[in-house]
């Protein structure tokens, strides 16, 4: 057997890694229910607690931790210090889990957006393009802690341009899980549960049914040749 022969069946035999998600700590639209997609803010004096304590969770369930290179944060702001704060602040930024765009409605709580939109809109049925153009535009929101923030309200996306989305960034990791390494994935609700839908090979929709509480993590691996959720919610 010749050398090449050897390394390709040690490659082979490596157990696939596992895929890591990490939803962000509480921000002031979190508790507020307004849609937060790709405004900037912060999390709260709770939101930088929570992350704290997940990092915890997280090195008790992982303690050999993440190799340099597995680690991943969406663009935004909360998601970023989420990672700082749990102890990951060794990330790269992944552009394809920022959280859904949700145009329209962002910024703004269902009860409004069914008020203007004239009718009871879901964000999963309904989708943000379904609501009046009317709402587009751009405004300042000031936080509580006085910050003032921009909101920008356009088309959004539909769900499976989010689901498209999360499988180039599925597509982007894969190398390093089948080389063995687990990878740490940190952003938001929606997004994840999204990406969560596309491992899984199912319609994006399916989605909703899967609750992602702030700065919970959940584990998603492959057993015996199918990609499955390990752990939920944790």
């Amino acid at each position: 057997m010749t050398d090449t022969q050897v390394g390709s069946k040690d490659a082979s035999s490596i157990a696939p890694g596992r895929l890591v998600l990490l939803r962000h700590g509480q921000t002031v639209w979190s508790e507020s229910g307004q849609h937060t997609g790709r405004t900037n803010i912060p999390l709260t004096d709770t939101g930088c607690e929570q992350a704290r304590a997940a990092g915890e969770r997280l090195r008790e369930a992982f303690p050999n931790g993440f190799d340099q290179g597995c680690m991943f944060a969406s663009p935004l702001r909360r998601a970023q210090q989420t990672a700082q704060l749990a102890g990951y602040g060794d990330f790269k930024v992944l552009d394809e889990i920022a959280e859904w765009d949700y145009g329209r409605a962002e910024g703004r709580t269902r009860q409004e957006v069914s008020e203007a939109g004239g009718f009871q809109w879901d964000v999963w049925r309904d989708g943000p393009r379904s609501l009046p153009e009317s709402l587009e535009g751009d405004w300042v929101e000031t936080l509580p802690s006085g910050e003032q923030v921009p909101v920008h309200n356009g088309p959004g996306e539909t769900v499976e341009e989010a689901a498209a989305r999360t499988r180039d960034a599925i597509d982007a990791v894969m190398p390093l899980l089948n080389a063995g390494h687990d990878v740490l994935l940190v952003a938001h609700a929606h997004v994840l549960r999204i990406l969560t839908s596309q491992w899984l090979d199912v319609d994006p929709h399916f989605a909703r049914l899967l609750r992602l509480d702030t700065a919970h993590y959940c584990v998603l691996s492959q057993y015996k040749g199918d990609n499955v959720i390990e752990h939920w919610n944790c």
